[in-house]
């Protein structure tokens, strides 16, 4: 799933923005908590675990970064159980500000019979859910490189 949203601040602003692990959770109205659990600043290999809450409840995961291409790209891997996620963030000069494409994907290991039917379902439950998470993370972080523009 891509989003993009134009930002009206210089690429540097806004990746600066993105890769702040440590002000993520003041920036980004569904964080409510970062604890970093390796690396200093924002490199391959860094870890944290991100608390978000969502439907009421709160959920953390274990991210780490697994590219970087600063300023212009950089993925961000999870995982829960068999299940696996990315999370690419791209930037790119355009109208006097910035073009951020957030993608996101997930792997599930294959299914048969009930499970499938279920996994379906959740599918599109958690679709709908990660697509309002992923603009209201890009809305934040306009809201941000915006403040001083």
């Amino acid at each position: 799933m891509d989003i993009t949203r134009h930002i009206n601040a210089p690429v540097g602003r806004v990746w600066r923005i993105i890769t702040d692990l440590d002000n993520a959770a003041d920036v980004l109205d569904g964080i409510t908590r970062i604890e970093r659990l390796s690396g200093d600043g924002y490199e391959v290999g860094t870890r944290w675990r991100e608390t978000r809450k969502m439907l009421g409840r709160e959920a953390s995961e274990e991210m780490w970064v697994t590219e970087v291409e600063a300023p212009h790209r950089t993925v961000v891997a999870a995982g829960h159980g068999s299940v696996s996620y990315e999370t690419e963030f791209q930037l790119a000069d355009s109208d006097g500000g910035t073009a951020v494409t957030m993608r996101f994907s997930a792997r599930m290991p294959e299914r048969r019979g009930l499970r499938k039917l279920a996994d379906k379902a959740m599918v599109r439950l958690g679709t709908s859910l990660t697509r309002k998470a992923m603009e209201k993370d890009l809305y934040c972080i306009a809201r941000e490189a915006e403040k001083t523009t």
